[in-house]
């Protein structure tokens, strides 16, 4: 099989946003407070959108 002439093979590099943030950055604690906080007792309900696939946001935010 051959390759596309002209693009370097060695450009496609794979990372993550996790990998990305230092683990002293003040966004971890933001997003453990975040994640820390029970949606269903400051008055948001979860909700079933579809009862098939997958959903394309969190419900329990709608």
């Amino acid at each position: 099989m051959q390759h596309i002439q002209g693009i370097a093979r060695n450009q496609l590099q794979v990372s993550s946003l996790e990998d990305s943030i230092n683990q002293d950055n003040p966004v971890r604690f933001i997003d453990a407070f975040v994640n820390s906080i029970d949606l269903e007792k400051i008055g948001f309900t979860p909700r079933v959108l579809k009862t098939e696939g997958r959903p394309s946001f969190d419900t329990k935010v709608f």
